[in-house]
């Protein structure tokens, strides 16, 4: 089987020449050739593709592989260290890892410590829609070894190879072309489709929406009711697994309908499960989100409902992802926008607090919230070290946060009420509103110290409230959770909604704290989550439903691709965002706000050279890339890096336009 599918990936395989020849001597033992190998490029430009090509290539040599999905990769270096064991220890090996950007806080980590250590002949390739830090390439060391290759947009004899070999009708290949351009995801789905799918001449109008029309002609009709249902979790869960499947669709043959879904052409596997492609997912979900409504929000209160249930149920490995499973069905709501950072910058692991740690653990504490604060850490780290959590660079190891999540038995402690008011102002408070009983305990998020970002929202903080709140599921007796706050005002208006302000404010040496809790014995933690990830007490601006950062930016780059096309751009996907709402004459409008927005890059001193880039390739009428670079006076090569900032900052600054203030 595996030989059946190198042979179908080889028929369909278009391109790629030049990455193909370069990893054939790396596999061939040239000692010229590189040992680690970037590929890097936009959603859709073919970067898994290649991979899977490459891997074929290197198992046909003999070689082991070690594959691994960066969208799955754990925030842990150790356990990519253990994933990727074989490289270390077995000469040879080659190993993969595709969806780099989702794991790119690894990348120093990777460069300076796992990397070095590789056993005899074994080869690396990286695949993600960033390019590598810049220090890589330039260091002396790594430039004979490291290979980057950006993927660009299939020419158009390739393009036509590719629907020739999926049997595209000739009639209709110029139509396909105009649509999809050199995309290779959008010339993929539709050579999936095929002639068949393609009868309608419409179908490859060139519209903005180009992957909602592939996939309709893609998936035509949907065989049954059953398999909707299982698109609509696909759409909207992170990864579907048949369990997933089987526990939200028990009426339904989960099986017949996980192997349906794995067939899909923009589906992808992993460990997990399977999830579509990006730009397919936020495709297939908006689509599903206008065209069924009502199934869409039943089909995500389906999927919460399930992971609450895994919250109580599950073994205690499987809960302390659930909860971010749980919040991404709702990473839009107005709530979680507030108190969710969303950021994989800077990315963190947690581990148990250590003796080693607690000079570090002390220095942060005083740093932020002075001495006395620092003995009231000293006294819980003795009382309930388990409680502590230490937060560490993924990048570099070093200590950056710690949080303590401290299970407090009635009656209290004489001694903890002496020693810590603000447990003893939580205490007060379960008094006055109603007592806790002998055998029932209180939940305090009590410390969360990261210097670097005090009591703003921060991965931090993510990852501390995911296991509080999977914490208060799984506890047998706890009436109250509390957190505290040093900026009370800020926090009671974020937390407004969900966790009640005591008007508790406590003092410790220079500063005072605000309590806010919750009693888990009137408010079941389930129906507190759904009230939670799915609060909407923020106003609502007028104007369309908000789209997703990578369906903004993909937007505003089609566009800018249509600008000299008047029909293609009033079709364009950018009209239907806030920006464009109310105008008296979108069409008109929106090009001058862009056109505003590109000249105002020149504003800042990075993006001089980046409007420049913009305004040759996209206003003044420059045929090509190249031409645009020759107006310029600048290699192709520095035209380039020049138009990606421009991109860059343009969707940065229209992005925070769409969020705030389009006008």
């Amino acid at each position: 089987m595996g030989e059946r599918l190198s042979r179908a990936r080889v028929r369909a395989f278009v391109g790629r020449d030049d990455e193909l020849g370069r990893f054939e001597e790396a596999l061939a033992g040239d000692p010229q050739a590189p040992f680690a190998f970037y590929v890097c490029g936009p959603g859709g430009i073919g970067k898994s593709t290649l991979l899977r090509r490459l891997a074929d290539r290197a198992r046909a040599a003999g070689r082991l592989l070690v594959e691994l999905d960066g969208r799955f990769v754990s925030r842990d270096p150790a356990d990519f260290e253990r994933a990727a064991g074989p490289f270390l220890d077995v000469p040879g090996t080659v190993l993969f890892v595709d969806s780099f950007e989702h794991c790119q806080w690894l990348e120093s980590w990777l460069w300076h410590h796992l990397l070095p250590r590789a056993a005899d002949d074994t080869l690396v390739v990286l695949a993600g829609r960033r390019a590598p830090q810049p220090q890589w390439t330039a260091d002396p060391a790594w430039s004979r070894l490291l290979h980057v290759t950006e993927l660009e947009p299939f020419s158009e004899e390739q393009a036509r190879s590719l629907l020739a070999a999926a049997d595209i009708r000739p009639e209709l290949r110029d139509r396909v072309l105009r649509f999809a351009g050199g995309n290779p995801l959008a010339l993929s789905l539709a050579a999936a489709a095929g002639s068949e799918g393609c009868g309608r001449e419409e179908i490859w109008a060139p519209t903005a929406d180009v992957l909602r029309t592939l996939l309709a002609g893609l998936i035509g009709e949907v065989p049954t009711a059953a398999h909707r249902r299982a698109l609509e979790v696909a759409a909207q869960a992170h990864s579907t697994s048949e369990e997933l499947l089987t526990a939200v669709l028990p009426e339904e043959d989960a099986h017949q309908l996980f192997s349906w879904l794995r067939d899909l052409p923009f589906m992808e596997s992993t460990h997990r499960g399977l999830h579509p492609h990006d730009a397919a997912r936020e495709t297939l979900a908006a689509d599903l989100r206008w065209r069924a409504p009502n199934a869409f929000e039943t089909m995500r209160r389906r999927l919460a409902d399930e992971y609450l249930r895994i919250l109580r149920e599950a073994p205690e490995e499987r809960v302390w992802t659930v909860t971010d499973e749980l919040f991404y069905l709702f990473r839009e709501g107005a709530t979680l926008a507030r108190l969710r950072s969303w950021s994989r910058e800077d990315e963190v692991h947690d581990r148990p607090l250590h003796p080693d740690d607690m000079h570090a653990v002390l220095r942060m504490t005083e740093e932020t919230e002075g001495a006395a604060s620092a003995e009231l850490v000293r006294y819980w780290a003795r009382r309930q070290p388990e409680a502590f959590s230490v937060y560490r660079l993924v990048s570099t190891g070093r200590i950056v946060a710690f949080t303590a999540r401290l299970a407090l038995p009635a009656p209290p402690d004489p001694q903890d009420l002496a020693t810590d008011p603000v447990v003893a102002a939580a205490w007060q408070y379960t008094d006055a509103v109603e007592p806790v009983s002998p055998g029932e305990h209180i939940g305090v998020s009590r410390f969360s110290i990261y210097p670097e970002r005090y009591q703003v929202p921060s991965r931090v903080i993510d990852l501390s409230s995911s296991r509080a709140q999977a914490e208060a599921a799984r506890a047998r007796g706890r009436a109250y959770g509390f957190a505290v706050y040093r900026d009370a005002e800020t926090w009671a208006a974020r937390v407004k909604g969900t966790l009640d302000d005591t008007g508790a404010r406590p003092r410790v040496g220079d500063h005072t704290y605000g309590v806010f809790g919750v009693d888990w014995r009137r408010v079941p933690v389930e129906s507190w989550l759904m009230r939670f990830i799915s609060a909407t007490d923020e106003p609502v601006r007028s104007g369309p439903s908000p789209v997703s950062r990578a369906a903004f930016d993909q937007a505003v780059r089609e566009a800018l691709a249509h600008w000299r096309d008047a029909g293609a751009f009033a079709a364009c996907a950018l009209m239907r965002t806030r920006l464009a709402a109310d105008f008296a004459d979108p069409v008109d409008e929106l090009r001058a706000l862009l056109r505003r927005a590109v000249d105002e890059l020149a504003g800042d001193p990075r993006g001089v050279r980046a409007r420049e880039a913009l305004a040759a390739g996209y206003f003044s009428g420059a045929p090509t890339q190249e031409a645009a670079a020759r107006r310029l006076g600048l290699p192709y090569g520095t035209y380039r890096r020049h138009l990606r900032q421009g991109l860059d900052l343009l969707c940065e600054a229209l992005w925070q336009q769409e969020l705030h203030d389009p006008r």
